[in-house]
């Protein structure tokens, strides 16, 4: 586990890394405890990306924003793979998990079919279930806990619980989302479908209800993933939209534009801009080497308004 912290001119913060328990793996990818005090309100872009998420939220709620859609005021949330972006408002102080999990363990474990959550942040508590206790509970629970250590271990021994008592994924749907992750998005869907036995019907059908998006939607979503980090890590856009597989430059450029509400050279500007850093705080990215996520200046302009 990995505990960091810092005090800056507009306040004070503390993040925790941790992995679930190796038996929780792979369907739990991580935990990211985190604490924030500032002065001032904080905004933060969310681009898609190949988890599911639930939030713990212990006590102050976060105002969650997409694109045609009401915005949502939650303490705890769950949000499945989505093809959209999100911007994340809070008032300042905000202490939580987040839980990221492959969106088939997130099957396993609410047990509601994913495409009725696609593009949508949702509590928790609402979804259909057969936990033992509610997610509420849950966070007020882990609240209470001295150590992140001490709560990382409590939702080990949770989820252990949770994962026994779901229904299991189909093994053709795990095997079929881990070799979209592995070849980030590149590999056709009809070749995927005879690789593990099912048409291309089939594999839409049962990718929907145990993913949330379609083989092809998901696809997209891991293919602008690897671009965002290709480009994150100084790569240009041309070589970029190449090695990933769109037709051109313009081609990955609007598909950007669709996914995270900005152009490729806008995120790339917006990640290296002073605010993520301002406090001394991090740019909080949801999975390590990625580039998921922007911080923006409180009050900006939204970045929806073309999308």
């Amino acid at each position: 586990m990995l505990v960091r912290s810092g005090h800056g001119p507009d306040g004070s913060w503390e993040v925790a890394f941790g992995r679930p328990h190796p038996r929780l793996r792979p369907g739990l990818i991580s935990y990211r405890g985190f604490r924030l005090g500032f002065a001032r309100p904080r905004r933060r872009l969310e681009t898609p990306i190949g988890a599911a998420t639930v939030v713990f939220g212990f006590g102050d709620p976060v105002r969650i924003l997409r694109p045609g859609r009401a915005p949502d005021t939650l303490v705890s949330l769950f949000c499945g793979p989505t093809t959209t972006p999100a911007v994340g408002e809070h008032g300042g102080r905000l202490a939580g998990i987040e839980v990221l999990l492959t969106p088939w363990a997130a099957f396993t474990l609410f047990g509601t079919p994913q495409h009725e959550l696609a593009d949508r942040t949702v509590d928790p508590d609402e979804l259909p279930h057969a936990l033992d206790i509610g997610v509420s509970e849950l966070a007020g629970a882990l609240a209470a806990l001295p150590t992140w250590q001490g709560r990382f271990g409590l939702l080990d021994e949770v989820f252990t619980r949770w994962s026994a008592a779901g229904v299991p994924s189909a093994a053709r749907v795990v095997r079929a989302w881990s070799e979209l992750v592995r070849t980030g998005g590149a590999i056709p869907v009809p070749r995927l479908a005879e690789e593990v036995g099912w048409s291309a019907r089939h594999l839409e059908n049962r990718f929907r209800e145990q993913i949330g998006l379609g083989p092809k939607a998901a696809a997209r979503v891991l293919r602008l993933q690897r671009a965002r980090r290709l480009l994150a890590a100084g790569r240009g856009a041309a070589e970029t939209a190449a090695l990933c597989g769109f037709y051109d430059q313009a081609h990955l450029s609007g598909e950007f534009k669709t996914m995270t509400g900005c152009t490729p050279r806008e995120f790339t500007a917006a990640r290296r801009s002073s605010v993520p850093t301002a406090d001394g705080a991090p740019g909080a990215d949801r999975l390590a080497g990625e580039a998921t996520s922007v911080v923006l200046a409180s009050g900006g302009s939204s970045v929806f308004s073309n999308t």
